[in-house]
């Protein structure tokens, strides 16, 4: 099993703090975003892929060599906000180089409790898998993944930024793929599949496969601008 980060954003709303540095290497409690990302894991994962812009690519590089694990990084050659590739395009090139199964997880999230349990979940299931987290803010749905799931957790329904969603799940950008499905990635974009949101490659594949969603078993914390990230800082110190 391997695990692929998407980050290659270049998290403007966080400027002047990101403006030459990745949002995932910012310090919570003197640790970077992505060493407390890493350290929830302590599955069986072979290898780490990190996928990243021209602009940080060398930065990623030396935290890697901190690292215990082995870790890839891989350079999607954008240098600008403007010319991104768009998080699924950047899976897409992470999963030209794997051929089995995979946790794929954005770089920029910060989490209380381990990964693991999810993907125990997704191997149990034999099939790939979301998280989801109840969201009761209208407001917040309407700005991220919406799912409905039946007594199984298999899901139902799955809706990015919907504006009347049908239910109360959301989706964090954490998920479980199966090798096969993984090697869709190019189908989905084809069939226009938006490239921007993680989770559009997972919405385009629960109607072609059955997907599962892990409840969360606690809290996530995004990253997004300056105030979420002080009060990250103020929780985690």
């Amino acid at each position: 099993m391997k695990c692929i980060i998407i980050a290659a954003g270049y998290a403007t709303r966080l400027y002047p703090l990101t403006e030459n540095f990745p949002k995932p290497l910012l310090k919570v409690n003197g640790r970077s975003i992505l060493d407390h990302l890493l350290d929830d894991i302590h599955s069986d994962i072979q290898e780490y892929i990190v996928v990243t812009n021209h602009r940080f690519y060398e930065q990623f590089l030396d935290w890697a060599k901190d690292r215990k694990e082995k870790i890839s990084v891989i350079d999607d050659l954008t240098t600008s906000n403007e010319t991104r590739l768009g998080a699924v395009r950047d899976i897409q090139l992470a999963a030209k180089e794997v051929d089995e199964d995979c946790l794929v997880m954005a770089g920029d999230n910060l989490l209380d409790f381990s990964l693991d349990g999810f993907i125990t979940f997704a191997l149990e299931k034999n099939s790939s898998c979301i998280m989801c987290h109840k969201e009761e803010r209208l407001e917040a749905l309407r700005k991220t993944a919406v799912i409905t799931v039946d007594e199984n957790q298999l899901i139902t329904s799955y809706e990015e930024k919907p504006q009347f969603p049908k239910g109360d799940l959301a989706v964090p950008p954490f998920y479980f793929y199966k090798k096969d499905d993984l090697k869709m990635i190019d189908q989905a974009l084809e069939e226009g599949c938006k490239a921007d949101a993680p989770g559009s490659f997972a919405a385009w594949l629960s109607k072609k496969k059955d997907m599962y969603a892990y409840p969360m078993p606690g809290k996530r914390y995004d990253i997004g601008d300056l105030k979420s990230y002080e009060y990250v800082q103020s929780i985690f110190n």
